[in-house]
């Protein structure tokens, strides 16, 4: 494959091998397809290594060790970031929780955090669990019926006592994308810190720690065409104060302090497989930080008029009940309905038989549909991704 090809849709969703079963998959929300090369370095890694652990006594562990430094580099190009500041494990979820285990060493009674009502549990379950130590967990709502963040209503609930604010970059659910320079300019004036959700938004958006001015940023490599993995970046000069429960070995203030165990070896080959496709998706012969948005402007140029058409095409539908945003202003390509007379598990069956793959439930979003008052049944989702068709969302629309 050279760059060139990858001009072309069909020759780009040919390196997807789940699209050659004909289906329209529109639950990348849940998890993005891998890419072959993806694929193949995890089938490579396991041919060569098995279950070989990272030891510099001999070649093969010497190997694997530079495989893990070499993933923790290429994530934190992701991210524009050090690479002694990104984490990666088996899960964001999980880097939330020993992340709010630190917390929970450093706060207690008189102290506040702020969840934004827009939030997935893994940015808000963690920072609940505070309560337990005392901390006053307060809610930053989104309003009705867009569900939009507001800065005066965060002004509201800011104060001395904020120590963070959990927001997402976009809503896993609802689709609706968050001003996350604007949002942390506010926190970081009011002298709290911010953590910032960048699961749902890093598909569609390339996250960047420098411009963001949060003080923590997490996300799955899953969502973005990779295996299942999280990761995790913090602000260098919180590392060395976060008391996270570590093995006795590791110093302080090291970020494979929070990891917590032996890494996914294979996984982290398949997740340097992805970002080689996305540098050549950038037209690259090196993995750069410039390979990565050329990458991304790239994504957005396959992604727009198809998520125009399928958020128009459902807002104009009689049946439908669209939630949240009713055009492409402020939102990445997800969007959540209800179809009227049927339940959002009868919509999805009688699209899945058809050969067209959504989701149904609440997707950990429990705040935002509580405020809609769809929870605990939740809506239909569906999600592009940059190998979404036009066709595919034509299915969608007929096949409502």
């Amino acid at each position: 494959m050279t760059p060139a090809t990858l001009t072309l849709p069909h020759r780009l969703r040919e390196q997807f091998p789940p699209l050659a079963a004909g289906r329209a998959y529109l639950d990348n929300a849940a998890g993005g397809l891998l890419p072959l090369r993806a694929i193949e370095a995890i089938t490579a890694h396991l041919m060569r290594y098995g279950a070989t652990n990272a030891m510099p006594g001999h070649l093969p562990g010497a190997e694997i060790l530079a495989l893990k430094h070499h993933a923790r580099e290429a994530t934190a190009l992701f991210l524009n970031a050090q690479p002694e500041d990104v984490a990666l494990a088996q899960s964001a979820t999980a880097l939330a929780f020993r992340l709010s285990a630190a917390f929970a060493r450093l706060w207690g009674p008189g102290d506040e955090v702020i969840v934004s009502g827009l939030e997935h549990e893994a940015n808000a379950s963690p920072w609940r669990e505070l309560e337990r130590v005392g901390v006053t967990v307060k809610v930053w709502h989104a309003r009705p019926p867009e569900m939009r963040l507001h800065a005066d209503d965060l002004a509201e609930l800011l104060s001395d006592k904020t120590r963070l604010v959990s927001v997402t970059a976009a809503s896993n659910a609802l689709g609706v994308t968050v001003d996350i320079p604007a949002v942390t300019a506010q926190v970081r004036a009011a002298g709290g810190w911010t953590m910032v959700d960048a699961v749902h938004a890093a598909p569609h958006t390339l996250p960047n720690v420098q411009a963001w001015g949060a003080d923590f940023v997490m996300f799955s490599p899953y969502k973005v065409f990779g295996p299942h993995l999280g990761a995790l970046w913090i602000r260098p000069e919180h590392r060395a104060h976060l008391p996270w429960p570590k093995l006795s070995f590791v110093p302080d203030g090291d970020i494979t302090g929070i990891e917590h165990g032996t890494p996914q070896y294979e996984l982290l080959a398949g997740w340097l497989g992805t970002l080689d496709y996305l540098r050549e998706l950038g037209e690259s012969p090196e993995l750069t930080r410039a390979a990565l948005v050329s990458a991304y402007t790239r994504i957005a140029e396959l992604e727009g008029p198809v998520a125009e058409r399928l958020i128009s095409g459902l807002a104009g539908m009689e049946n439908v009940t669209l939630y949240g945003p009713q055009d492409m202003t402020g939102r990445v390509g997800t969007a959540a309905f209800r179809v009227d007379g049927e339940s959002p598990d009868q919509t999805a069956a009688r699209l899945t038989a058809a050969g067209v793959d959504a989701g149904a439930g609440h997707f950990y979003a429990v705040q935002p549909l509580k405020d809609l008052g769809l929870y605990p049944e939740g809506v239909v989702r569906v999600s592009i991704a940059h190998y979404t068709t036009l066709e595919d969302v034509e299915r969608l629309l007929a096949g409502i």
